[in-house]
């Protein structure tokens, strides 16, 4: 299996209220430039996605953004990227970004985070993809999502086996760690189209 190269993270338009978010987006970026993983992400330069993608130019990463054309102004696309994908819907973003991507890592971050975590997980789950998926506790911040998918287990709408579809790591350093060690995996692309 071949290495892991590219990494889409999910992450916040906004930074949040607790200073560790934006330190560990800062970390991710940081260490995905110098583990020599380009970072794919939603094209803005605002909250953590600007933090993320800052810290991984700013240490000679590799860096692509992919962003609607309607959340040009809203997120403020990224004036300091070589490589800028334009889509026509959020639709579109979610699956440039999947198409990119030999893993996905979710950092803190609100309902769009959420909705693209949820959505790669599902994906996998339907078997179109294998590829490996990183949730980063900050501080808690996975808690509530994990609450959540518990809650559907337990109501009977989730297996329980739903829960190795991702793998939760404490914070950037064991995420960084677990990217370097995970070969990546198949993309099954024709099911998505």
């Amino acid at each position: 299996m071949a290495d892991i190269r590219s990494v889409a993270v999910f992450c916040g338009s906004h930074p949040g209220s607790h200073p560790a978010y934006r330190a560990s987006a800062e970390a991710m970026g940081q260490g995905l430039a110098e583990a020599g993983i380009r970072l794919i992400y939603g094209g803005g330069r605002v909250g953590l996605m600007g933090a993320v993608a800052d810290a991984a130019l700013a240490a000679g990463g590799q860096v692509l953004g992919v962003i609607p054309e309607f959340l040009m102004r809203l997120e403020v696309a990224h004036e300091g990227l070589a490589d800028l994908v334009i889509t026509d819907t959020m639709h579109s973003r979610k699956r440039r970004m999947f198409e990119l991507a030999d893993a996905f890592v979710t950092l803190p971050g609100g309902l769009g985070t959420m909705d693209e975590t949820i959505e790669i997980i599902t994906w996998r789950l339907l078997r179109l993809h294998d590829k490996p998926i990183f949730l980063c506790d900050v501080e808690g911040s996975a808690t509530a999502f994990l609450a959540a998918i518990d809650a559907a287990i337990d109501a009977g709408f989730a297996h329980a086996d739903a829960r190795r579809l991702f793998e939760v790591t404490d914070g950037v350093a064991e995420v960084l760690d677990r990217l370097r060690t995970t070969p990546a995996a198949g993309t099954g692309l024709a099911a998505l189209t």
